[in-house]
């Protein structure tokens, strides 16, 4: 609960937010700019004629309830939709309010992460159930060969491991069942960050009965993914202020802005990072994958920068 406007906060849009389920049913898409200092520096010293920081596309798709992967709901449209993103922010209501309704009928976050799951997880396993039994035949005949056989088994072990009651991110895979899986861009491999929306009152003072029970969760999950308490309430009004005002009321209440928190994880979540070029004409930051050697980085500007690299040099 608290999607859309979170979307709308995220990328100063005004998509529809309404207090009824399924509001949101076709996508919405924006660019959000990744906070970072070192970028704000680098304008402010070069004041350059354009500037382009890193940033990070947001998709609000439609809301998932219980028996979506059997087509209930906006089921198959949200399941279709969500196949496309890198990555999931999970928006999970932790408030009270009798003028909200809740699909459900009552306020139980974790039960609701769990409807969630399960039906992503069941997406994946009919998804995989289904190649399986297309591949058998040809697999036992010995068609393909040894690779054929490999991936044929490694989707018999990712079947029965979501079987079990697992997301495929959790497992432990080899470098060729990782490519394997990646070719069928499986929902419940996918980075997740929950965004619990507390009401701005729990929000201000830190506090909510229900985040207990949802670190306890997340525990038992043991999955890595990122867990971050924040209040559209409350961001909806500090949004609307001046920056002066804005500053002045989180300094009163003691709290600020969680945003740009949850857009740079986000952000990280899918192995980004990023360097700058920077002079008078531009400030630009380069997003390349975690890891990418230098020169392949260097490439991202122009082929004849990876063509023909020499050296990087590193200062602070």
């Amino acid at each position: 609960m608290g999607k859309s406007s979170t979307f709308n906060i995220m990328c100063a849009m005004s998509v529809p937010a309404e207090n009824y389920p399924f509001c949101t049913i076709d996508p919405n898409v924006s660019r959000v700019p990744v906070p970072d200092e070192r970028f704000d520096w680098l304008v402010d010293k070069y004041k350059p004629k354009s500037v382009m920081p890193a940033v990070l596309t947001i998709t609000d798709i439609a809301g998932l309830v219980k028996g979506a992967a059997e087509g209930q709901g906006l089921g198959n449209a949200f399941l279709s939709h969500i196949q496309a993103v890198d990555g999931i922010y999970h928006v999970c209501r932790a408030f009270s309010n009798d003028d909200i309704v809740h699909v459900e009928g009552s306020i139980e976050p974790c039960r609701d992460l769990d409807i969630i799951h399960n039906e992503l997880r069941k997406k994946d396993i009919a998804l995989i159930g289904n190649k399986i039994d297309g591949m058998r035949r040809n697999v036992e005949r010995g068609v393909g060969g040894k690779e054929a056989k490999a991936e044929f088994d490694c989707l018999e072990k990712a079947h029965k491991y979501m079987e079990e009651g697992n997301d495929v991110r959790c497992g432990d895979w080899s470098g060729f069942e990782i490519e394997t899986l990646n070719k069928y861009q499986l929902l419940t491999a996918k980075p997740v960050i929950y965004l619990v929306n507390l009401s701005e009152k729990d929000y201000i003072r830190k506090a909510n009965k229900f985040l207990p029970a949802l670190g306890e969760w997340l525990k038992t999950k043991n999955t890595g993914d990122k867990m971050i308490p924040f209040s559209v309430e409350f961001e909806a009004k500090v949004a609307e202020m001046s920056p002066e005002d804005r500053k002045a009321y989180c300094e009163k209440v003691g709290v600020k802005s969680a945003m740009s928190r949850i857009v740079r994880t986000g952000y990280h979540a899918l192995n980004l990072v990023h360097f700058f070029t920077a002079g008078e004409d531009e400030v630009r930051a380069w997003t390349i994958k975690e890891g990418t050697p230098a020169p392949k980085a260097a490439g991202t500007i122009h082929t004849d920068f990876e063509k023909n690299f020499i050296m990087a040099d590193v200062m602070r």
